[in-house]
């Protein structure tokens, strides 16, 4: 298992403003959710920070994740970012803040915005420090850095139609957590014939069998989701155990098909 096994299974919070996410956030709070992933670049810190005070839940029960744009990795725009963040949710400290894109085309050197991400951590900003989208190359580098070593996990886009197994095996090797990101793939799970099947046959459904398949891979999952009844089922799916015969059928699913590969992605891993 990881160094620093983060909460199972998260709620992602992209694509959700203002009262949305506000409304997302209060219900798996209640259905029991204990970690929250949100980023600048979803423009919601506020309005999670809000979620989280009127919940009543204790400060110290929850994990709480926010990401830096790659336009703020400059030390000095990066070291503003996270006090940023820290007033947005209104909270005194994060659990978790990644560097949520690797520089692109390396304008920031790697050294420069891992050690500012670090310098955060130890001013008892954040808790913990992490990446996302990084490939195994950039995994390796950043772990050789000063301050790398405080790294936990790597948060990278996961599902049935993209194990991206190379990169998650290279990373829990490492002893990092991987987060899996669009773990429901936009929801194209819903409409895969092989996962319709295997949710027959647990009385469960695709999203929550593509969820147990990615959760048994032992990575913690993100789905977002509005719907309470759909929140609920999402953490039901870690309960959900998957035959190795199912497995096996799930793992053929994948085809490399990447939902979230903007034009400043790195060269990814094959």
């Amino acid at each position: 298992m990881a160094r620093h096994m983060l909460p199972q299974p998260g709620l992602g919070t992209y694509r959700l403003k203002e009262q949305a996410v506000i409304d997302s956030v209060t219900s798996a709070l209640e259905l029991g959710y204990r970690h929250l992933d949100s980023a600048q670049m979803y423009e919601n810190e506020a309005a999670v920070g809000k979620a989280i005070r009127q919940s009543g839940v204790p400060r110290d029960e929850l994990f709480v994740t926010t990401k830096i744009w790659w336009d703020k990795l400059e030390p000095k725009a990066l070291t503003g970012a996270v006090e940023q963040s820290l007033e947005n949710f209104g909270l005194e400290q994060l659990d978790l803040i990644l560097i949520h894109w690797p520089s692109p085309g390396e304008e920031v050197p790697m050294a420069d915005y891992i050690a500012a991400l670090d310098a955060a951590r130890a001013r008892g900003q954040t808790r913990h420090i992490g990446v996302s989208n990084f490939t195994v190359a950039q995994i390796d580098q950043a772990l050789g850095l000063p301050g790398g070593e405080n790294i936990v996990t790597n948060q990278i886009e996961v599902h049935p139609f993209l194990a991206n197994r190379k990169l998650v095996e290279h990373c829990q090797a490492k002893g990092l957590d991987v987060t899996a990101y669009m773990p429901l793939a936009v929801g194209k799970v819903m409409k895969d014939p092989v996962l319709e099947r295997i949710a027959n046959a647990h009385d469960v459904s695709p999203a929550q069998v593509a969820l147990a398949w990615i959760a048994a891979r032992d990575i913690i999952v993100i789905p977002s989701s509005t719907n309470p009844a759909n929140q609920k089922s999402n953490l039901e799916a870690m309960n959900l155990r998957l035959s190795d015969e199912e497995i096996a059928r799930i793992d053929d699913l994948d085809r490399g098909d990447r939902q979230a590969n903007p034009s400043f992605a790195p060269d990814w891993d094959e």
